[in-house]
Formats: C-alpha cells, structure tokens, sequence
C-alpha cells in the first residue's frame, strides 16, 4: 500500500474513532460529514477490512469495530510525530535556530546569567529557552537539545555529562548573628528546616536526613519543617529567614556570591546523579548542536569549584544514596 494515497483517509478514520461520530470529525478536519464517511469507507474497501460498526437506523453513535481501535493509538502517534517532523521541516530555512528545554530553576540561576558568552561566540544562532516542567519527548516536540538531571540515562536520546551538585545547607546572614546562632550542625535543631519536594520522587536525590547522617545527627529529628515544591521557592524562603535550606551547588552560587546566603557550615553532600545535555542521536552531527554542547561542557567544567576546605566531604553511605562522583 502506498501509504501518502491514504493519508487523508487515515486521518479521518482517526478522527472518527476518537469522537465517534463523522459530523464531529468533519468539523475538526474542515470538511462535510459525508466526505468523511467517503474516506472511511474508501480505506475499507482498500483494506478489505471494516472499520465501523455502522448503527441502527435513527441513532447517531458510531463504533469503531476492533481492527480500528487496535490501530488508533499507533495512528495518533504517527500523526503527532508527523506533525513535529513538518514543524522541523519549517524550521528548516534558520538553520541556526535551536530550541533547548531546560528546568526554570536551573535556566534561571545557571544558563541564562551565562548565556550572552555562547551567543557571542555564535551570533548566528537564535535559540528558544523552553522551560516547560514537562519532560519533553525528544521524538514527537521541536526540542533541539535539553538538560536533564538524573542518572544519565533516557532511552532514545544522546547524554553528554556535564556536572554534579553538591549539597549542604544555607541560610541568610541574619541567621549567623541571631537569636539562636548557627555555628554548628546541632544547631539547626533550633532552626526550621526547609525542604525542597520537588526531587522527592527520584532515587538517589539527598535529603536533610541524609545531610544529619552525614553530620553525625542521625538521632536528632530531619523530618521537621516546612515543605515546598519548588527549589526557587525554598531558596526565597531561606533568604528571607524563615528557615535553614538544603543548597545546590547550580542553584546558590549567585545568592552565596552576592550575599543573600551563606553557608554556615559542613559536610558538603556529593551524589551520584549529575546534569546532562541531551538530544536525538541522529543530530549528533549537527554544527551548532555540537557547538552549544562543547560549550556548555566548557561552562561546566570553569563553574564547578572544589569542595570548600572547611566543609569536611561526607562519608559514603552504604545504601548508596549520596556517594563520590562516578565518571
């Protein structure tokens, strides 16, 4: 069968099964309902299979018989990766245009301060920041290249490695001088402890119970405290006082460095998940792909600093949660 004579057709069988009705899937296709049943009954003829259960005289549903409804979830898919296809194609004239998907918080505190020493390096390329919360699928959406934090491994795409986060505590200033001082791990005990949710769900990711491990409080209570899902949001809270947060290297660097936090003490948490650039294996080739790639790495590689030499580096625990760095 050549499939671009039946693209029409397969686009309203589509349409009709998932509505139920040809006057529906009419409207959506901007053609009449019986040039909708025509298509259908076409495609029928060519398959020699049937695709509707046709109703009683008088009622308007419609079914698709089971041949139709095993073949509409591949048929939607083929129709949405498709439709990304033609949108690259589009594309196609700026051949320097990349869209980057990036989490908001990481974009906001880590890239975009960056970002003007890549385009003036490239001038040429116009990029698209996406900070959707979604995890964009690579296959079917006009994303170019992402960073991801994880393990390093998503399947269908290429992971280059960029760097990891250390994890240790921050507060305001005000909170080094206060009330309740804090000059040492035990004193978080007379703070509220800030947690950051947004990583729950994901193995590995180090929490203030793992912190107070490190720190030989293990007996003392972590679970305490207020939580929030958002990083960008605990770090405001931290910086307004209202509580003590568990800092990443990516996310506090320019608070720490313009003073609306400091690091009142030690350990620093290491983890084995780490940031990652990613994109499609076959544009592994592509100029400025590789060109924001390179570059990002290289930003990486000049913004990672060594642990602080007053913060002791945690002990490796034997669950391995938060271990040294693999590379």
């Amino acid at each position: 069968m050549r499939l671009p004579e039946h693209l029409n057709a397969l686009r309203a069988l589509e349409a009709a099964a998932r509505h139920l009705s040809f006057a529906r899937a009419a409207e959506e296709l901007h053609v009449t309902p019986a040039a909708v049943g025509q298509l259908v009954r076409r495609l029928e003829e060519s398959l020699g299979v049937e695709l509707f259960h046709r109703s009683q005289a008088g009622s308007a549903r419609l079914l698709p018989t089971e041949a139709a409804q095993s073949a509409l979830l591949d048929l939607q898919m083929g129709f949405e990766r498709l439709s990304a296809a033609m949108d690259r194609l589009r594309s196609a004239r700026a051949q320097g245009t990349l869209t980057v998907t990036v989490a908001l918080t990481f974009a906001d505190r880590w890239l975009l301060p960056r970002l003007d020493g890549f385009r003036q390096q490239h001038p040429q390329c116009d990029l698209r920041i996406d900070t959707s919360t979604r995890l964009l699928d690579f296959a079917i959406e006009a994303a170019d290249v992402g960073v991801r934090f994880g393990s390093g491994s998503w399947p269908g795409l290429a992971a280059t490695y960029l760097m990891r986060d250390r994890f240790f505590p921050v507060c305001s200033p005000v909170l080094i001088t206060g009330r309740h001082p804090l000059r040492r791990p035990d004193d978080l005990l007379q703070h509220q402890l800030i947690h950051d949710t947004s990583m729950a769900s994901t193995p590995g990711f180090p929490t203030w119970r793992d912190w107070f491990e490190a720190a030989g409080l293990s007996g003392s209570d972590s679970a305490g405290g207020l939580r929030v899902n958002d990083s960008a949001a605990a770090y405001r809270m931290a910086i307004s006082g209202s509580g003590v947060a568990m800092g990443r290297t990516t996310l506090v660097e320019r608070d720490l460095d313009e003073g609306r936090l400091v690091r009142p003490f030690g350990p620093d948490l290491e983890c084995g998940l780490g940031y990652y650039v990613v994109h499609r294996p076959q544009d592994e080739g592509k100029p400025m792909i590789a060109a924001l790639r390179d570059w990002l790495v290289e930003e990486a590689r000049r913004a990672d600093p060594p642990p602080c030499p007053q913060a002791p580096r945690a002990r490796r625990r034997s669950k391995g949660r938060c271990t040294s760095p693999v590379t």
